[in-house]
């Protein structure tokens, strides 16, 4: 459930970005970080998933 409600942040901050709510700068902040915890929530999933 974390990974599919990081997903959807992702894809609103996209969002928020494509419609100038954000500037490019907040955004690239926003989705590095959100990227980030992406990938650090997979790895726990597929850790847990193998154990």
């Amino acid at each position: 459930m974390p990974y599919k409600k990081a997903r959807e942040t992702h894809y609103w901050v996209r969002l928020l970005k494509d419609t100038g709510y954000l500037t490019n700068e907040q955004s690239e902040s926003l989705l590095n970080d959100i990227t980030e915890l992406l990938k650090i929530i997979g790895s726990i999933q597929k850790t847990l998933r193998n154990s």
